[in-house]
């Protein structure tokens, strides 16, 4: 289990254009072989009339379906730079199809390389990439004297506050690290003077992206 990796959130489209020739790349998020290969044969019809739909992807956090095609393409021109890009990146369950609208002017091996990674670099710029980590979700319960504490906590740690009771006692919903657990429940119990109950919810995956938190079951 990778305690934290990088994936997409949202895929995206970039295009470049190299001696007449167009240069589509298409992202997508797969969690599957499977899902991999539907978005290829997806791509592949969207862009029917195309030279090329040269393809990369690698799923799974051992990497264990990791496949790249130079459709046609001289070989190692096309699939291995792609790769090279999404591992240079280490992105994890991604999936790239480059579809290339032949200009008419040959690029020649380098330019074909440079083209194919060029074209990666441009999708990607234009996903939404994460960091997932591994955490916790903390269930907290103090009185009111115990809340000011734990929320100097969570504000210095960083950590998010997913949610907040207020009724007779204090019920908070804290998002943690999986390596800072020890740490957190450290710093609240002393904070507290032992007062706070400190509850283990479930195991999760998340990422926060632009101050916004978003929860993963892997």
């Amino acid at each position: 289990m990778l305690e934290r990796y990088k994936t997409i959130l949202e895929g995206g489209t970039g295009e470049i254009t190299e001696k007449k020739s167009r240069f589509i790349a298409s992202v997508r998020l797969v969690e599957s072989e499977e899902e991999a290969l539907a978005f290829i044969e997806e791509t592949k019809k969207k862009y029917w009339d195309a030279r090329h739909n040269c393809y990369v992807y690698s799923v799974g956090l051992n990497r264990e379906y990791t496949r790249c095609s130079d459709d046609g393409e001289p070989s190692g021109t096309a699939g291995r730079p792609m790769l090279d890009v999404i591992l240079g990146e280490d992105l994890y369950n991604v999936a790239v199809v480059v579809t290339r609208y032949f200009g008419g002017i040959l690029l020649g091996t380098g330019g074909l390389v440079r083209a194919y990674s060029k074209a990666v670099q441009e999708g990607l710029k234009n996903s939404k990439i994460i960091e997932k980590q591994f955490g916790i979700t903390l269930e907290v319960t103090t009185d009111y004297t115990g809340i000011g504490r734990i929320q100097y906590i969570a504000g210095e740690r960083k950590i998010p506050v997913l949610d907040s009771e207020y009724t007779d006692k204090v019920v908070m919903k804290l998002l943690v690290p999986a390596e800072e657990e020890g740490a957190v429940r450290k710093a609240i119990t002393e904070g507290t003077n032992g007062r706070a109950k400190l509850q283990k919810e479930r195991e999760l995956y998340f990422a926060v992206l632009n101050g916004e938190v978003h929860l993963f079951d892997q």
